[in-house]
C-alpha cells in the first residue's frame, strides 16, 4: 500500500520558475511590510518590493546572516503578529543566545508537507515502521521527522536519541523498517546490532540520516552492518523550517531540494559574488512561502554546489551536492551545533583553567566520533589537580552542551601561540570523499 503523492504539481521548469517568481515577489513584500528590520535593510540599499520583477532581481536584495537573528533575539525578523504564531523552535547561536524561529500554522503545515516528500523520495510506503532516533525538545528534528511520518501515513516510533538498549529493543520487537538518526548514531546502532548478533532478527531496510557529514566509507559500513540497508542523506536547518528541506534521491548522486519552497544561490564566501554553475561555494537561501520568519538571501555557511541538468531519477526538483563543510568555525558533534565560543564560555567558569585550548575531532577505529579537548591549566595552577579539573570540565560540557568529550589538561604554555588567530578546531573525521 502506498501513500498519496506529496510531490509538487508543476510538471515543467517553466511552471516551477513562474511559481518561484511569484513566491519571491510575495516574500519581499511580506517581509517589507511585516518586519521593521527587513524594511531597514531594504531601504539601506534602495530596494522596494515593486522593484522585484523576476528571479534575476534576487542578487539586488541584501543578504541576511545569523547576526540578524542574534540581534533580534528573542523573536528575530518576525513578520506576523504574535497571535498567528503557533510554535517556536530554536538552535544554538554563536554567543550563547539561541536562534529562535517562529512558525505560523501554515509554516508548520508546509514543513510537514514537504518533509513527507522526503519519505516518498526515499521509497517508503504506509506499511513502513519508522524509528525516529533524533532529538526532541526545542530542536526541530524530532517534531519534523515524526509529524511528517504521520502525515505520510507510516507508523512512527518516536524512540528519541541515545538509549542503545531501547533502540535495539524497538528494532527487534517493533520490527522497524526505517531508522532516522544522525550518521554517528546510525553507525553506533549498526555496530550494536552486529555485536549483539541481532542482524537476522531486525528488518531495517532504509536509514535516513542527517545533521552531520559522513564519508563514503562510513556510509558503506552502516549499510553493511545493517545487512545492506539503503542510506539517504537528508538536509535542513532550523532557520529554514528544520530537517526535510531536501534529501538524497534513489540514484544516490545528489540532494534534491524543494525548489517550490525556497531558492538556492551559491556564492563565493569571500567576495559574495555568484560562482559559476557547478562550482563549490556557500549556500544562500531565500524562502518563497514562509510566513512567520521569511528568509531573504540567508547565508547558511554550508559549502556545496549546484548540480546542473536533469537528474536520472526523473525528479523536476533542482539539486545540489551533499554538504562538504562550513565557512565559519561551527562544527557539529553528535547532532549538536557547537562553536568554539561555547567552549570559551565554559572554560571561563573554571578559574583554575587557562584560556588556551584545542578541540580535536576524529573517529576511532570503529568510526565513532570522538571530541578531545586539550586545555592549559592556569599559570598559577597546580599540576597535581589536572585529573580533577578534567573531570570538572567534562561534567560542565556534558551538562551545558549535552555531549561528552575526552579532556586533557596540560601545563601552562604547552599549546602553541600565534600572533594571528589561534586555530581552535582540528577536524579529521572525514578522510575520504563525501560524494
Amino acid at each position: 500500500m502506498t501513500s498519496p503523492s506529496f510531490m509538487p504539481t508543476m510538471r515543467t521548469l517553466a511552471e516551477l520558475h513562474a511559481h518561484q517568481t511569484e513566491g519571491l515577489r510575495w516574500t519581499v513584500a511580506h517581509a517589507y511590510q511585516g518586519s521593521a528590520e527587513y524594511r531597514r535593510k531594504f531601504d539601506a540599499v534602495g530596494i522596494r518590493p515593486d522593484d522585484i520583477k523576476s528571479l534575476d532581481d534576487l542578487p539586488r536584495l541584501p543578504l541576511t546572516t545569523a547576526d540578524d537573528l542574534r540581534q533580534g533575539y528573542p523573536f528575530p525578523l518576525r513578520c506576523v503578529p504574535f497571535e498567528k504564531i503557533v510554535r517556536i523552535h530554536s538552535s544554538s547561536g554563536t554567543t550563547g543566545k539561541r536562534k529562535n524561529l517562529c512558525y505560523t500554522q501554515k509554516d508548520v503545515d508546509d514543513w510537514t508537507q514537504f518533509f513527507a516528500r522526503c519519505y516518498e523520495m526515499a521509497g517508503l510506503t504506509t506499511e513502513d515502521r519508522v524509528q525516529i532516533a533524533v532529538g526532541y525538545g526545542v530542536w526541530t528534528a524530532g517534531f519534523g521527522f515524526q509529524s511528517a511520518c504521520e502525515k505520510f501515513g507510516a507508523m512512527a516510533l518516536p524512540a528519541g536519541p541515545g538509549n542503545v538498549d531501547l533502540q535495539c529493543q524497538f528494532m527487534r520487537d517493533m520490527q522497524s523498517t526505517v531508522l532516522c538518526c544522525t550518521a554517528s548514531m546510525g553507525l553506533l546502532l549498526a555496530e550494536e546490532i552486529h555485536q549483539r548478533r541481532l542482524t537476522a532478527q531486525i528488518k531495517i531496510r532504509k536509514v535516513i540520516y542527517g545533521s552531520e557529514r559522513s564519508s563514503r566509507s562510513m556510509r558503506q559500513k552502516i549499510s553493511e552492518l545493517f545487512g545492506g540497508a539503503e542510506l539517504f542523506d537528508i538536509t535542513g536547518l532550523t532557520e529554514l523550517y528544520g530537517p526535510g528541506t531536501g534529501i538524497e534521491c534513489p540514484d544516490h548522486d545528489c540532494i534534491h531540494y524543494w525548489g517550490d519552497y525556497y531558492l538556492v544561490e551559491i556564492l563565493d564566501p569571500e567576495t559574495l559574488e555568484p560562482v559559476p554553475e557547478g562550482e563549490w561555494g556557500e549556500m544562500v537561501v531565500t524562502t518563497l512561502q514562509k510566513e512567520a520568519v521569511p528568509l531573504i538571501r540567508y547565508r547558511t555557511r554550508d559549502i556545496t554546489r549546484i548540480i546542473p541538468g536533469a537528474c536520472t531519477c526523473g525528479s523536476l526538483m533542482p539539486r545540489h551536492s551533499r554538504i562538504m563543510g562550513r565557512t565559519d568555525d561551527m562544527f557539529i558533534f553528535r547532532a549538536v551545533n557547537i562553536y568554539p565560543s561555547h567552549i570559551d564560555k565554559i572554560l571561563s567558569e573554571i578559574p583554575e583553567l587557562g584560556s588556551e585550548y584545542q578541540i580535536h575531532l576524529s573517529r576511532d577505529a570503529s568510526e565513532r566520533g570522538v571530541m578531545r579537548i586539550i586545555v592549559e591549566i592556569d599559570q598559577a595552577g597546580d599540576l597535581s589537580q589536572t585529573g580533577t579539573l578534567a573531570a570538572r570540565l567534562i561534567k560542565k560540557i556534558k551538562r551545558e552542551l549535552m555531549v561528552t568529550p575526552e579532556v586533557e589538561v596540560v601545563a601552562y604554555g604547552n599549546l602553541p601561540r600565534s600572533e594571528r588567530k589561534s586555530q581552535r578546531v582540528f577536524d579529521t573525521r572525514i578522510q575520504d570523499p563525501i560524494i
